[in-house]
């Protein structure tokens, strides 16, 4: 499996499983009713096959990597969705999971 393909799943991973968060946090939260919660345990129940087609068959390192781009996602999800701002701290957070999840997936192991 190519870096590419990987990141392409983990960037669909972090579709799914922010955005079924956000539906269901919609659905309660705002009061947006039971379609909005029930299209978000879809798209979060989605989030964990999508995990499935890492070509790294280790569970925790997958979900280790898989980590650092649901934070940098879910930054990135509040900025388009709700208008969020982050500060420095927020990028610089972001960019160090970032950076371990290259560290964690992608550096050569022998």
């Amino acid at each position: 499996m190519t870096i590419v393909r990987s990141l392409v799943l983990f960037a669909l991973a972090a579709l799914f499983e922010i955005g079924g968060a956000w539906l269901v946090w919609q659905g309660v939260r705002e009061q947006r009713g039971l379609v909005w919660i029930g299209a978000g345990v879809i798209a979060l129940g989605l989030y964990g096959f999508v995990a499935t087609f890492q070509a790294d068959p280790h569970f925790g390192r997958v979900l280790a990597a898989y980590g650092g781009v649901f934070v940098a996602g879910s930054l990135a999800w509040g900025m388009v969705a709700d208008g969020f701002r982050p500060d420095r701290w927020d990028v610089i957070g972001a960019l160090i999971c970032v950076a371990g999840v290259l560290v964690i997936m992608y550096v050569p192991r022998a």
